[in-house]
Parts: C-alpha cells; sequence; structure tokens
C-alpha cells in the first residue's frame, strides 16, 4: 500500500489486523504499521481468514468498475450521445465535477467533458462516411454552426469533416474482466484490439493500429465488441473454449504467420517458443516468434499466453506473468481432457 503500485491489483490483497479488513494494494486508506498486515493471493483467501472488504477500495468488485454515483450519467451519455454535459448538470445529480474528472482521467486518460465530446464526434464520423450531410450531421451531434463542429472534429480527428468520408473509423470503450479492465477497438471489419488497460504498451498499440489501418479513433461500440464482450464472459465462465468474433489483424507476414500459429495451440495446452518456430517452418527465429507474441494485438483471442519457456517456465507476457498464471490454470482447470 506505500507505493499504490497499480500493477499489483489482482496479484494479492493486504489485510488489515487491527480493523478487520482486506483491500487492494492501491487503497487510499491511511497505511497501517507493517507488523500489523498480512498478504492473501485471493479475494476467497482473505474472507476464509476472517476479514471484511474494504469499503472505500471495493475489492470484492472486479477493478475498474463504473462506480454506482456515476452509472446513471454514463447510461444518460450512451441514451443520447448528441447532448452536451455541462458542471452544472452534473452538480444538479449530486455529482461533483471534479470528482467525476478525476475517475474519467485516472479510467480514460482524458476528462468527462472530452469523453463526451469524443463520443458525440466519432457518431458523427460514423454519419459522415454513410453519406449523411456535413450541415444535418453537425446539428444532429448539438453543434449550432458548421465551423464549431469543424473546428471541434479536426482538433479531434486532424482532418475536416469533407475529408473524413473514406476513413476508417476505430471504436474503443473498455470491458471489465476477472483480470481487470481491458480496453477493446473494432472497425466495421472485426475486432483488431484488446489490451490490458494497465499495459505500458497500449499507446504503442493504439499508435501502430492507427498507422496500419489508417484510422481515426473516437469511444464507442459496435456489433463486433457486444460480441467480444458476451465471449468474454462465457470463456471466463469456462464455458467457451473458441473465440468466434471477427478479427482484423494487420501486421507483417511474419507476425500474422506467428499469430495464426498461437491460434491452432489447443485450449488448456502450452507451447514452447522453439515449438512455435518449427511450426512456422523457422526453427531458427525463435527471437523473433518471442517478438512477434509481444506485438500481438489481441491477448487471450490469440492465445500467447499458451507459450512458455523451453523449461516450462512462465515468461513474456505483457500484461504481466500473473495474468498468464492466471489464464493457463483457468483453461486447464476448465479442459475437457482434464
Amino acid at each position: 500500500m506505500r507505493r499504490r503500485d497499480r500493477t499489483y491489483d489482482g496479484v494479492f490483497f493486504v489485510a488489515v489486523r487491527t480493523t478487520g479488513v482486506f483491500c487492494r494494494p492501491t487503497c487510499s486508506a491511511k497505511e497501517p504499521r507493517r507488523e500489523n498486515v498480512e498478504f492473501y493471493p485471493s479475494v476467497r483467501e482473505a474472507l476464509l481468514a476472517g476479514y471484511r472488504p474494504c469499503k472505500r477500495c471495493r475489492p470484492m468488485e472486479p477493478n475498474g468498475r463504473v462506480p454506482a454515483w456515476l452509472g446513471n450519467v454514463l447510461a444518460e451519455v450512451e441514451r443520447d450521445p448528441s447532448r452536451r454535459w455541462r458542471d452544472a448538470d452534473l452538480r444538479a445529480l449530486s455529482i461533483d465535477p471534479s470528482r467525476a474528472r478525476r475517475w474519467f482521467k485516472g479510467h480514460y486518460g482524458m476528462t468527462f467533458h472530452a469523453y463526451q465530446r469524443a463520443r458525440r464526434l466519432g457518431l458523427a464520423l460514423g454519419q459522415i462516411r454513410h453519406g449523411e450531410d456535413l450541415t444535418r450531421t453537425a446539428y444532429d451531434h448539438g453543434y449550432e454552426s458548421n465551423s464549431a463542429f469543424r473546428e471541434a472534429f479536426e482538433r479531434l480527428f486532424g482532418t475536416t469533416p469533407g475529408q473524413s468520408r473514406t476513413a476508417t473509423l476505430m471504436v474503443m470503450t473498455r470491458l471489465l474482466t476477472p483480470l481487470g479492465p481491458m480496453v477493446a477497438g473494432a472497425t466495421e471489419q472485426g475486432v483488431c484490439m484488446l489490451e490490458f488497460a494497465d499495459s505500458r504498451g497500449l499507446e504503442t498499440q493504439v499508435r501502430r493500429l492507427q498507422k496500419l489501418l489508417r484510422c481515426k479513433i473516437a469511444p464507442g461500440a459496435n456489433q463486433y465488441i457486444e460480441q467480444l464482450g458476451e465471449e468474454l464472459k462465457r470463456y471466463f465462465a469456462g464455458s467457451l473454449e473458441e473465440f468466434m468474433v471477427p478479427l482484423l489483424v494487420p501486421g507483417t507476414e511474419f507476425q500474422v504467420a506467428a499469430w495464426e500459429a498461437l491460434r491452432s495451440i489447443p485450449y488448456g495446452q502450452t507451447r514452447t517458443y522453439e515449438q512455435q518456430a518449427v511450426a512456422l517452418g523457422r526453427p531458427t527465429a525463435v527471437r523473433a516468434v518471442g517478438r512477434a507474441n509481444g506485438q500481438n494485438p489481441l491477448p487471450i483471442l490469440i492465445p500467447c499466453h499458451r507459450v512458455v519457456g523451453s523449461d516450462g517456465k512462465l515468461c513474456g507476457y505483457g500484461g504481466g506473468l500473473w495474468r498468464k498464471q492466471f489464464l493457463l490454470d483457468h483453461e486447464r482447470r476448465h479442459s475437457p481432457s482434464r
């Protein structure tokens, strides 16, 4: 709790003997004395030891869940994305605007007002790409003049509304999983990104896809993200072994071949980097295989977690080795060949 490092969220839980409470490592509560602290690898073990969950950091809830005080606002934004929310609207709902700003900055990398503006403009881009009139689109999304719409659009997407008619739109949203929130991205062709929200490579992956797909990015969802969300729920419930959602995976010829080889590894089983290289017909390309696996834009869907070292030990997973171990244990536990 001293450093409140988000890297350890989900790895262990901190229990305080003097209060009888257990917390996430990132809890903002007052730091206890070290001699009064115990560590547990799971919520279950902390509960069995007689500790109760902290009311501040809520360790029983999936990391990243939208708090109750903000849930209605987000639902309203999705119901009517064209509405322009102001601080006074938040205060009318007994929500401190600075509190909303901090939550959105921490979870989306932008303020609440920037989020809803990007949401509106993403929907506007979708309409423009389908041939809608620019003036009508501007009015439909809360802009009273073409000049204000053009300025906001160009500031977000780096191009004018008229020049964007042929642009690819990638919508992005957060999906909650037992391993923490993940950021999903999809175009009209399929899912092209699924990354852990706390991954250090997230921004690099977004820039890479933006360049390869020549796409514009906005908050939102489409039918493929909705399908992905349902399939992830079934996967973590142990009732889905193979993902069926369409994927869009741009890359070099070698990267694409390496990722296809990953998809051939059976559920609940592992393969070494050397075996993956042999399967590609490139037995000496072990390092190149490792690099390609590390650049995989769709962890879990393209199961790079099923590749281990030649000695069977875990190595090389951008989401953290604890997540890799979790996924392997989960699949082994639910594998029909177990």
